[in-house]
């Protein structure tokens, strides 16, 4: 999807870098711990979809080593310039239209990419597809309808704006094929697709310089989207901006679901 076709978060505007960077500061331990425990390390072959930021694809680069190989792919590779070495390939793909870019994955996996993916089905396919016998599939995103609030503590007025912006966020989301809430469906998905050993779990974070971080970038990312809508006005996005910023709200994002799987056939040491 590119952004002529209303994707309303275009990976090469300003505010894109410090979403990537929020993500990274929030989400990266959890995703990190779950690929430790699937086992993957040196020699082994992966392909990280809709990669967008590097830290993952960095990081995955220094697990399988010189001897593995790590397939980065997204519809925008402009923020992949910097990783694109070896063992790192870089390349420029759909996964909700195109065939995966090659077979035989040891680990396949996609961080808040499926949610905003039109053909969400044919996706996971694809992804399934290009995993070898015994490998495994790791899907991560988020439900924004299982806890919809930017501040669950809703006790005054910036708290009230605050939620009222994320409303209006959702419906954008929503307006654009986003299924808000894909998150909770990942564990049945992936049995349905004809995974075993099937586990997911969730992470809620609330109440960090990361949260704050994220929550003022998307609003300024998405900005025109809102008082286009006649969701917000400029002067509403000003002071919800100015209060994000003098530190003292506790925002939330939405749970990010967890969902690993296997592919059946000749198990291999992972």
């Amino acid at each position: 999807m590119t952004p002529s076709d209303g994707y309303l978060l275009d990976n090469r505007q300003n505010e894109a870098g410090q979403r990537f960077d929020a993500f990274a500061g929030l989400f990266d331990p959890t995703t990190f711990r779950h690929i430790e425990a699937l086992g993957i390390g040196p020699g082994r072959r992966c392909w990280e979809v809709g990669a967008g930021g590097t830290s993952v694809v960095s990081w995955l680069a220094e697990k399988v080593g010189p001897t593995g190989t790590v397939v980065a792919t997204d519809i925008d590779t402009s923020r992949l310039a910097a990783v694109a070495r070896p063992p790192v390939e870089v390349r420029v793909h759909d996964v909700g239209a195109e065939e995966p870019p090659g077979e035989g994955f040891d680990l396949v996996h996609a961080r808040l990419v499926l949610v905003h993916v039109p053909d969400r089905e044919r996706a996971l396919r694809t992804m399934v597809q290009a995993l070898r016998p015994g490998g495994v599939l790791l899907v991560e995103d988020a439900d924004p309808a299982l806890q919809p609030l930017t501040c669950p503590d809703e006790y005054g007025p910036e708290q009230r704006l605050a939620n009222r912006l994320r409303q209006g966020f959702r419906r954008l989301l929503a307006e654009r094929g986003a299924d808000l809430s894909y998150g909770r469906q990942l564990p049945r998905l992936l049995r349905e697709a004809g995974l075993s050993e099937v586990g997911a779990e969730a992470f809620f974070p609330i109440t960090s310089p990361a949260c704050t971080a994220l929550e003022a970038a998307t609003v300024r990312q998405i900005r025109g989207k809102l008082v286009t809508a006649g969701l917000a006005t400029d002067e509403e996005i000003d002071r919800h901006l100015a209060n994000v910023e003098a530190g003292d709200m506790d925002l939330a994002t939405a749970p990010m679901i967890s969902a690993w799987g296997r592919k059946d056939g000749t198990p291999a040491s992972l």
